[in-house]
């Protein structure tokens, strides 16, 4: 009886295509027929999806305690080019059941909340017929996700890499036409694509370099080979690795890449759920711990890795202390949070990183969906109170100073969101205290400056979200809004409600003296070590969670804020309290050295009327930086006749008269007729025969 269901759970190994397939399924149906169904039809379609998906991942998880080893699942022959043979193939083990489970189910219960939400979001900003647009390319993140997480190659996750990618340029940018001078929202997902092309130049380099030293991309072929050359991979593997880390930096934002995530909350708020929690910026880390047999061959990556993980986990929670804005303080958390998975992994604590990589996908969902909640309440109380003025009027639904006194009005709210930020903080016995524990262990007993780091931030990470607490929820309302604000329909609570008890009962996966995680987790990562519950880091931990969290109830919870009265902390840190707000003017400085570059260097490639133009302008911008007034002269009229005239002009009517030339010779091949199109085809065949047969061998 038992061999029976073992060999039928080995046998849903076959379903694993279906993982993917759903979320196409549910897209493809809402494309067909979404426009002539009713609309709430459409999200719970888009939802079934994602669910059916969850039913699939539940079977592989199945399948692998059936057969440890898991399987690859081809499904076809991709490309075939001499050496180069990919099949698109799934690889279905314990690491990625364990990501099919986490996106998949999280997911589903993002996209019920979405159902009430974007129902409610459409119609204020006055375009219900994009709902069906905003689940189809809801559905199209989870495929390919899924794609990503259950590749067999770096080739076929690089696909996913890059589908995830242009997905969340389109829901990012999902109101183009909002933000700020109606270009906000458009500017903020171009500047999320732009970044994560930087970090995907680096995945592209490391596969080509992968390609050239093993002659392969297939996971499995490239770690065996890596193994059995020995010391003599460590040269190519640590450039191969260094070059993940640039991948990693931009997807998973982290430093210097992590600006575009913040710009990200321009996207309607299940998509910063889903970004931030359940999808693309678990990727990084993801690739990491598929990499570890490489990461472990080279010890300058990986310490790489645990200390830029630990600087961005720090720097990103001090500007998370003084920003205003509920969604921008969750999303620098996010990219804090990241830092120590990161970190983790860097050390080779896999399962601590990962733990946490689930847990965090429990409570930070939570706690986007709560702050979702909260906006609407307060954007609907506001449009209710001044009605047709409401669009007119500067009132900023997600700036914290305008809430205050939430907990009486948006019960449920509060307590799920309670749950999810004392999970934050690291609180026991909620699912964060465990998981974070364990990465603070983990750094104690390998690196002591990166737990120095890390604990920092895990006390700046207790006060933010306390500071947040109090000032979204305690004291009395600071606006009338806020007064008038009521809780969501069950649509979007009962979700929240789902996640707050993922976000309690989540410690459990990995609960000491089980350590159920790290036993699951061992059948693809065999290096891992087990580690043991301290009390002594625990107790430590928790002392840091809980002095973060009175100190911020002394200063905002003691004296709430009021009406128009000043952030309490403004007046303490001063100076300080400025940079923390402006982000230690990162993007200022992004600004002013590689987007001005860029557009200097652009303005030279200018070619046609206006190439003189640009090139003075660019020009005469530098020279204003230096010189006196007569030198400036000077030097723009030798620069003008030597650069702009002899060179410049020259080089781009040379460029143009030799384009035009041979456009004019090769149209000449374009001759209508089909039978010269044939005849070149054959002879083209012919080469290629001739060469074979006496030129291949």
């Amino acid at each position: 009886m038992i061999m029976s269901q073992l060999a039928g759970a080995v046998g849903w190994f076959g379903l694993a295509p279906w993982v993917i397939g759903f979320p196409l399924l549910g897209l493809i149906v809402n494309l067909l027929i979404g426009s002539k169904i009713p609309e709430r039809l459409v999200g719970w379609i888009a939802s079934a999806a994602v669910g059916l998906a969850f039913v699939v991942a539940v079977l592989q998880f199945l399948a692998v305690q059936a057969d440890p080893a898991g399987r690859e699942v081809a499904v076809a022959t991709w490309i075939s080019v001499g050496s180069l043979n990919i099949q698109w193939a799934l690889k279905v083990d314990s690491l990625s059941v364990m990501m099919m489970l986490m996106v998949s189910g999280v997911s589903a219960l993002i996209h019920i909340y979405a159902i009430g939400y974007m129902h409610a979001d459409v119609r204020f900003k006055g375009d219900p017929h994009r709902y069906r647009r905003f689940f189809v390319y809801f559905n199209l993140f989870v495929a390919l996700m899924m794609v990503l997480v259950t590749a067999d190659s770096y080739l076929m996750m690089f696909v996913g890499w890059e589908g995830v990618g242009l997905c969340s340029y389109l829901l990012i940018s999902f109101w183009f036409e909002g933000g700020l001078e109606g270009l906000g929202n458009a500017i903020a997902g171009k500047k999320a694509f732009v970044v994560n092309r930087i970090g995907d130049v680096g995945f592209l380099l490391a596969m080509f370099i992968t390609f050239w030293t093993f002659g392969s991309l297939q996971f499995d072929a490239v770690f065996h080979q890596a193994e059995s050359m020995g010391a003599a991979a460590v040269g190519p593997v640590t450039v191969i690795t260094l070059l993940l880390l640039l991948g990693v930096a931009g997807k998973s934002a982290q430093l210097p890449l992590f600006v575009w995530l913040p710009d990200a909350m321009a996207g309607p708020t299940p998509v910063s759920a889903l970004i931030h929690a359940a999808t693309m910026v678990t990727a990084g880390i993801y690739l990491v711990a598929r990499n570890h047999v490489l990461f472990a061959l080279a010890p300058v990556s990986a310490n790489t890795a645990a200390m830029l993980g630990a600087l961005t986990a720090l720097f990103s929670a001090t500007i998370a202390v003084a920003q205003f804005d509920i969604k921008k303080v969750l999303a620098y958390s996010t990219i804090s949070q990241l830092g120590f998975m990161l970190a983790a992994v860097g050390l080779g604590g896999y399962v601590a990183g990962l733990f946490h990589l689930v847990t965090h996908a429990f409570f930070k969902a939570l706690l986007f969906l709560g702050a979702g909640s909260v906006i609407q309440g307060v954007e609907h109380a506001h449009e209710a109170s001044h009605g047709e003025h409401a669009h007119g009027e500067p009132f900023d639904p997600q700036d914290m100073r305008n809430m205050g006194g939430l907990r009486t009005r948006m019960k449920t709210t509060f307590w799920v969101y309670l749950i999810a930020g004392l999970s934050l903080a690291g609180v026991p016995p909620l699912s964060g205290f465990f998981s974070k524990d364990e990465i603070l262990l983990d750094a104690l007993h390998a690196n002591p400056v990166v737990y120095v780091l890390l604990a920092a931030a895990a006390f700046l990470t207790a006060f933010y979200i306390g500071r947040q607490l109090f000032m979204v929820f305690a004291g009395q309302p600071r606006t009338e809004s806020a007064k008038q604000a009521k809780e969501n329909p069950p649509v979007m609570t009962l979700p929240l409600v789902g996640l707050a008890l993922l976000a309690v009962l989540g410690g459990g996966l990995n609960f000491p003296g089980t350590h159920a995680l790290a036993e699951w987790l061992k059948l693809t990562i065999s290096e891992i070590e087990i580690s043991g519950f301290d009390f002594q880091v625990a107790g430590i931990s928790t002392a840091i969670a809980l002095v973060a969290l009175v100190l911020a109830w002394w200063i905002y919870g003691r004296k709430p804020m009021t009406e128009g009265s000043q952030d309490p902390l403004r007046s303490s840190l001063g100076a300080l309290f400025t940079a923390l707000s402006r982000k230690w003017w990162v993007d200022e400085l992004y600004a002013a050295t590689v987007v001005r570059g860029y557009e200097g260097l652009a303005a030279l490639m200018v070619v046609g009327e206006d190439a003189q133009f640009a090139g003075n302008r660019f020009w005469t911008n530098w020279l204003d930086q230096i010189g006196s007034r007569k030198g400036k002269q000077a030097a723009r009229g030798l620069l003008g006749m030597i650069v702009d005239l002899s060179f410049v002009d020259s080089l781009m009517i040379t460029s143009g008269d030799l384009a035009k030339g041979a456009a004019q010779r090769l149209s000449r091949l374009q001759t209508g007729f089909i039978r010269n199109y044939a005849l070149a085809i054959l002879l083209g065949i012919l080469g290629v025969l001739v060469f074979m047969i006496f030129g291949g061998g």
